[in-house]
Parts: structure tokens; C-alpha cells; sequence
């Protein structure tokens, strides 16, 4: 006869065994399907904050265009440069819907024609027409071209307005043409992050085909087999995507505190509020996997169905 165990031994053996997982982790597996939804999941981000920050960028070309105009002073008679501009300045303080009008200084004028003459040409004894800048009070209407033109004949000045129209249209027409680009690259990325999470979540689960099969002949239900694969490959790429995103949002960080507003990247302004296009980034990615893992264990515990 055989004698029981102790119940010390019998409590140690029980402590000392615990069931294993279902689905057991292959940590190659799991970091590569890690790894690639990671990468991609990091590139698809920052190319989501450029997109808003390239936005930015032409919509602020546009509004400082838009809201502001120059005003070319041509002198008539003996009446100096200088003089013509400051009448001119208070010819154009008077128009309704001005905000601010100043005479842009000399050196600056000629530093304009400097490309145009080549250096080291002596500018200053040219008869150089004096330019006043004019902005535009951004809580009334925008004065119109005639009104400022009015407004210099009125005073006996000479003198040419440039709305700036014709830039707007090229700013505008780059501007769009920087959306669509920055909006195209980022649905690219991620269009191409989704399609390699899907094979990527394919191949592990045709690496875990045996565990299906296992599953399937031990009476497991369809539903469950498929609803164990879909919930961990889900699992595993939302926790890449996740710390992809917070490091695409530290990396965007980092640019807008060196002086993204305007200073580092005044081309692409990254704004704070731009940070939060990240946040669906783990959603995203832990729903194309759990499709993706769906329709494969789906397709694998049909082919097992079939007689």
C-alpha cells in the first residue's frame, strides 16, 4: 500500500504548479510584431503633427499677407524722400481700417535692391522711392486699394499700393499644395503601418497554427479560439503604438520648446495642441491588428471545420 503524502508536501507540490497560458508568449514573435508596429506606428505620428503644423504654416502666410499692404512713394518736385513718406504716413492713419502705418527705414530699402545691383554698388546716391508698410486693423474691415490710393491723391502724393494679392495667390497655391503633401504623406504612413501590423499579426498566428489545431480538437469553441488570438496580438500592438506615440510626442516636444512656435522651425510650426494627434495612434493600431487577427484565425478554424 501506498502511503498519502503529507499535506506539507501536498501544499508545497500545489504552490510549486501553476497552469500555463492558453496561448503561450513567443517573446521572438511578439517583439518582432513589437518592433514593426512600433517603427511604423512612431513615423505615422510625427508625420500626423506635421501635417497640422504644415497647415499652420500656410494659413499664417496667408493672414499676414492678407492683412497688411505696401505703399511705393515716389517723390514729385523738390520735396525730398523722407518728407513724401512721412505725409504719406499721415495720409494713410486717416483711412478707415488701418491699424498701423510706418516708413520702412532707408537701409532696409536699399538691402531690398542689394541682390538686384550686386554688392559693393554705392545705393545711397540713388533717388531710391521710400516704402511705408501699412497693417491692417484686424477687428474692422480691410481697406480696400482704392480707399489707400484715395487717400495719396487727396494729400498731392505719388504713390503706388501692392495689396499683395498677387503673392497670395502663390502663398495659397503652396500652402495648399503643403497639405495635401504633409496630409498624403502621413495616410501613407499610416495605410503602410496598417498593412505590415496586418502581416505581421498573419504570420504570427500561422507560426501559432498548431495551438489552433490543439484548441480546436480539445472542443474549444470558434469564437473563443478567435476572440484569444484577436485579444493578445490587439494587446501587443497597442502597447507598441503607445510608447511610440509618447515618443513621437516627446520628439515634437522637444522641437516646439527649442522654438518651434517661430524660432528652430518657423517653416513648420508645431504648436502644443498638435501633440494630442497621437492619442488614437494605440486605438488605431490595436484595431487593425484584432481585425487582422480576427480574419486569420477565423480563416484557419474554418479550413479546420472542413471535412
Amino acid at each position: 500500500m501506498i502511503d498519502r503524502p503529507r499535506k506539507e508536501e501536498d501544499g508545497a507540490f500545489a504552490g510549486a504548479w501553476r497552469p500555463g497560458p492558453l496561448l503561450p508568449r513567443e517573446r521572438a514573435q511578439d517583439l518582432l510584431l513589437m518592433f514593426v508596429t512600433g517603427v511604423l506606428a512612431f513615423f505615422a505620428c510625427l508625420a500626423a503633427i506635421g501635417a497640422l503644423g504644415a497647415d499652420r504654416a500656410a494659413s499664417g502666410w496667408t493672414a499676414q499677407l492678407r492683412g497688411s499692404a505696401t505703399v511705393l512713394i515716389r517723390t514729385t518736385g523738390t520735396e525730398s524722400a523722407d518728407a513724401a513718406a512721412e505725409r504719406a504716413v499721415e495720409a494713410l492713419t486717416n483711412v478707415k481700417g488701418v491699424g498701423e502705418v510706418a516708413t520702412l527705414e532707408k537701409e532696409k530699402s536699399l538691402a531690398l535692391l542689394e541682390p538686384w545691383f550686386g554688392r559693393g554698388t554705392e545705393l545711397a546716391d540713388l533717388p531710391v522711392p521710400r516704402l511705408v508698410t501699412v497693417q491692417f486693423d484686424p477687428k474692422a474691415a480691410a481697406p480696400t486699394t482704392r480707399m489707400l490710393e484715395q487717400a495719396l491723391r487727396a494729400r498731392g502724393l505719388d504713390g503706388v499700393v501692392d495689396d499683395h494679392s498677387r503673392w497670395i495667390k502663390e502663398i495659397v497655391r503652396g500652402g495648399e499644395m503643403a497639405r495635401l503633401a504633409a496630409v498624403a504623406v502621413a495616410a501613407l504612413t499610416a495605410l503602410a503601418a496598417a498593412a505590415v501590423i496586418a502581416f505581421a499579426t498573419h504570420a504570427g498566428l500561422m507560426a501559432r497554427r498548431e495551438i489552433v489545431e490543439v484548441l480546436h480538437l480539445a472542443g474549444a469553441e470558434d469564437g473563443f479560439i478567435v476572440a484569444l488570438f484577436q485579444n493578445r496580438l490587439a494587446q501587443l500592438a497597442a502597447l507598441a503604438s503607445s510608447v511610440s506615440a509618447l515618443a513621437a510626442a516627446l520628439v515634437a516636444a522637444a522641437v516646439r520648446l527649442m522654438g518651434g512656435g517661430g524660432g528652430i522651425t518657423p517653416v513648420l510650426p508645431i504648436a502644443w495642441t498638435d501633440l494630442l494627434a497621437v492619442l488614437p495612434a494605440p486605438l488605431i493600431a490595436a484595431a487593425t491588428a484584432a481585425v487582422a487577427a480576427r480574419i486569420t484565425a477565423m480563416r484557419m478554424v474554418r479550413e479546420l471545420d472542413r471535412p
